[in-house]
């Protein structure tokens, strides 16, 4: 049976797009998760969400306890995973509201722990991580966008920051010359967690600002990405009513 869990990023964690909503609480191995689950149905496919940052936004990027969060969903029986996260531009040609489903990542964080196999006691663990985006269900998102004729981008390289601050200009630059698309400071530790603990994981990632790189624009700010986000939410959550239902 298809669970689906979502992973609201910044101001993508509101439990009104499901119905019944109830809150439980989990606790893993790894600690409590960042948020309680909120569990309810979409179309009638069960869905659970967790807020990221917590409901108060209170844990910034590096604290967030992704291995807790990725655990309490497939304890919780989610058979998939979608992220939604805002993401800062690296390229002209994704504009500020463009969504990018990504298909691959840079992890360029510094402080995290980011695998669920600490010992090797039970035998060595290397979990392939070439695609690490569920293909299928990215596939679902962006079919969903077309549908809906929201402007996206069907792939992306995501490189994730430790944060909290933003980029330099030089980081920004370098970035763009490994080939990166998208900045965020969640995703690579996420879609690692998801694909060692086996849950298909693919994102949506929404772009509200040009990081820093661009010359002929302010460097970003917070204040920016939530005045973008507030503008673009509706379509990311018409994009999740369109799409989870299509996942089997």
């Amino acid at each position: 049976m298809v669970k689906i869990g979502i992973i609201g990023g910044s101001g993508l964690d509101d439990p009104k797009i499901l119905e019944n909503a109830k809150e439980t609480e989990i606790e893993t191995p790894y600690g409590m998760p960042s948020s309680r689950l909120t569990e309810g149905k979409i179309e009638g496919i069960d869905v659970v969400l967790i807020a990221r940052h917590g409901k108060k936004h209170q844990y910034p990027p590096t604290n967030v306890n992704y291995r807790a969060n990725i655990w309490a969903l497939k304890k919780a029986g989610c058979t998939h995973i979608i992220a939604t996260t805002a993401v800062g531009s690296l390229r002209e040609e994704i504009e500020r509201g463009d969504l990018v489903i990504p298909d691959q990542f840079i992890d360029f964080t510094r402080h995290r722990i980011i695998t669920f196999h600490e010992t090797f006691e039970n035998g060595a663990v290397h979990t392939p991580m070439a695609e690490p985006f569920s293909k299928e269900v990215r596939g679902i998102l962006i079919q969903a966008c077309k549908e809906l004729h929201i402007k996206h981008h069907e792939k992306g390289t995501v490189v994730t920051i430790e944060g909290p601050r933003f980029s330099t200009k030089a980081e920004s630059k370098m970035f763009r010359l490994w080939g990166a698309d998208i900045i965020n400071m969640s995703i690579a530790p996420e879609a690692t967690l998801a694909n060692e603990a086996g849950v298909p994981y693919a994102a949506v990632a929404m772009s509200t600002d040009y990081d820093c790189w661009k010359e002929d624009e302010k460097p970003v700010t917070w204040e920016d990405i939530l005045k973008i986000f507030g503008q673009n939410v509706e379509k990311v959550t018409k994009l999740l009513l369109e799409a989870i239902p299509k996942i089997k």
